[in-house]
């Protein structure tokens, strides 16, 4: 429900995780110190938060509690998972959004919440993964569906040193294709809603995976 590094407009989503979504238009924190506030979104074809189940399952793997994590939202869209990691006591939160527009929503709400420990950059997701600037304990990938960004994404997190050790990695994607990880991304939850899956990987040491598969 975001964008890609050639910034070709944002497909409407048809995701079975996000059908039944919060009403159109606002944003409902679910859980941790912002719980029950209700936040705008703008209108876009395809843009809406991702809905409160999906997001009590997430956060019921990782832990209610993120202390001291800093996290890095992709296509972070209305911010929903980003700001629900706030309100659960991250350490910091990047959201990387491409509409300005968009961006600018999730700027106004992190006003509104006196949230004074996240940055929003506009910027393509991608071209944005090119360079890294800080590494990550949490990631959230949850591209648009059908352009194949999942896998490059995955790739870029992994190879130009985004995630700290022992990372975990939310990756949303058509249940029909599944997503290429790097070897040492283990598994560590899945569930699936219509034709969506999502997936919470942990990054493992390159070293002990390379050790692990010559035995």
């Amino acid at each position: 429900m975001k964008r890609n590094a050639h910034k070709r407009k944002r497909p409407a989503r048809s995701s079975g995780f996000h059908q039944g979504a919060s009403a159109s238009g606002k944003l409902r924190i679910i859980g941790g110190d912002f719980r029950r506030r209700q936040l705008p979104v703008l209108e876009r074809p395809g843009l809406r938060p991702t809905p409160d189940r999906v997001r009590e399952t997430l956060f019921n793997w990782l832990g209610q509690a993120l202390y001291g994590q800093r996290v890095l939202d992709l296509f972070a869209g209305t911010g929903a998972l980003g700001i629900e990691a706030l309100s659960r006591e991250a350490a910091s939160v990047h959201f990387i959004e491409q509409d300005r527009g968009v961006a600018a929503q999730i700027r106004a709400n992190l006003t509104t919440l006196k949230a004074t420990n996240a940055e929003v950059i506009t910027h393509d997701a991608l071209a944005f993964l090119a360079t890294p600037v800080a590494l990550f304990d949490l990631v959230f990938l949850d591209p648009p569906f059908h352009q194949g960004f999942a896998a490059p994404c995955c790739i870029a997190l992994e190879a130009n040193g985004w995630l700290s050790p022992g990372a975990m990695i939310y990756v949303e994607t058509e249940t029909a294709l599944p997503p290429e990880v790097p070897a040492n991304w283990a598994l560590h939850r899945e569930t699936t809603a219509g034709e969506s899956t999502a997936r919470l990987y942990q990054r493992e040491s390159p070293t002990s995976t390379l050790a692990a598969n010559s035995t």
